[in-house]
């Protein structure tokens, strides 16, 4: 599975804190999905799409 973050995040933490396996903060200080999904964080990365506020998370089944 692949995440991809998208334009508009805010910033909060949320995905980075739910799925550090996944997401990290980049240069610019935004979060961006540096690793594939692997089978054993599907759950974690969806719970990071899920609360997303302002719902920048896709992930690609």
């Amino acid at each position: 599975m692949k995440a991809r973050v998208n334009d508009g995040c805010i910033s909060c933490g949320a995905c980075v804190a739910t799925c550090p396996e996944v997401f990290r903060f980049n240069d610019d200080g935004v979060a961006e999905a540096y690793a594939d999904v692997a089978p054993e964080y599907e759950s974690t990365a969806k719970e990071a799409r899920d609360d997303c506020p302002v719902s920048v998370i896709d992930i690609d089944e």
